[in-house]
């Protein structure tokens, strides 16, 4: 599970990249925006039961909700509560969702997108108009972190009112002794290690189908592909190694990258030589179920992990797709066989 956490967290933050360095800032901030606004419609309503939130104030119940959602997927979240009608939240670097130096590349309008498409739409969904997001602070801007507060107005906000800007104004210190806290009862190691890893894949599963409405199929193939081989190829030893997987090359230590892999994901697999080659089935796609009817170009663009983590396991090595089961076939089937290199004259 922490390998496949690992390299769907890498694939969401490669996504974000491409759009901004291979179409905009301006397509990245509209990706971004509609995905978690989809994510909020998913989510929101549905974890406040599972988070025991329930019969807080309106901003409390949301700033506690931002620090618990994220901290299950290992976010570093400060949560401080200065009344019933405002609360803070202030996201410490180093940024999840920008690890390393990739928080370079990452505009402003891009961590405005998400504040958007989730943080001004708490008040909507609660069904209090009054309710708003306030925002004080951006990593991206070169600031101490992502902070704000969501504050209880005292009148009903207008749609533009929902998301306002106030820089320069500083959370007040953490007391962690105050902040909420998952019951450890309810959530042990194993849940935990699901949740985070859950939480990783939920932004590919809600991302690559927004990619697809977005820009249409065969660019959203096209962009959602080339960050898989990109990010499949860039942290091929780093989950090979969290997978146990020490063989050099050849098609059956892959397969067994697969199957391991896939395990992670929740799903099984199986292996058969055929020859010299080695067929890899799996029945099940975790990631995307019940998403059906899904583009070709999701599968399309999910497969680049897979494509980029074979050119390095063994650049004389090709993947195959047999069959798929987003077209209706049983079964997601490839075929890992050894290509012939060529010979220099």
């Amino acid at each position: 599970m922490k390998a496949a956490a690992g390299l769907y967290h890498a694939y969401f933050t490669g996504l974000i990249l491409t759009l901004v360095t291979r179409r905009s800032a301006r397509d990245a901030a509209e990706w971004v925006f509609r995905l978690f606004r989809h994510q909020h419609h998913e989510k929101f309503l549905s974890s406040f039961k599972k988070l025991g939130l329930e019969g807080m104030p309106d901003a409390v119940a949301c700033a506690a909700y931002h620090t618990l959602s994220n901290s299950i997927g290992g976010v570093t979240v400060e949560f401080m509560r200065e009344s019933d009608r405002k609360a803070w939240v202030n996201f410490v670097p180093p940024r999840w969702i920008y690890p390393g130096a990739s928080i370079c590349g990452v505009p402003s309008e891009v961590s405005r997108a998400f504040l958007r498409g989730w943080y001004a739409q708490n008040g909507v969904s609660l069904g209090n108009p009054r309710l708003g997001f306030v925002c004080t602070a951006q990593t991206t801007d070169g600031q101490h972190g992502l902070s704000g507060y969501f504050l209880e107005h005292d009148r009903e906000l207008a749609p533009e009112e929902r998301l306002q800007f106030r820089p320069g104004e500083l959370p007040p210190p953490f007391d962690p002794a105050a902040a909420p806290k998952l019951p450890a009862a309810d959530w042990p190691a194993e849940r935990l290690a699901r949740a985070e890893r859950n939480y990783a894949m939920e932004y590919v599963r809600s991302g690559l189908p927004r990619l697809v409405e977005i820009f249409g199929p065969a660019e959203a193939g096209h962009l959602g592909r080339v960050t898989g081989k990109l990010v499949g190829a860039q942290l091929y030893r780093e989950t090979a190694d969290r997978l146990g997987i020490r063989a050099s090359g050849g098609p059956e230590a892959f397969a067994s990258f697969m199957l391991r892999l896939a395990a992670g994901e929740g799903d099984e697999a199986q292996m058969a030589l055929q020859g010299d080659a080695v067929l890899v089935r799996r029945e099940t796609w975790r990631l995307m179920r019940g998403l059906e009817p899904l583009s070709p170009a999701v599968f399309e663009a999910w497969n680049g992990l897979l494509e980029g983590a074979l050119s390095v396991h063994d650049r004389f090595c090709g993947l195959e797709v047999l069959s798929r089961a987003d077209w209706g076939d049983d079964a997601f089937v490839w075929r890992i066989r050894p290509r012939v290199p060529r010979t220099g004259s």
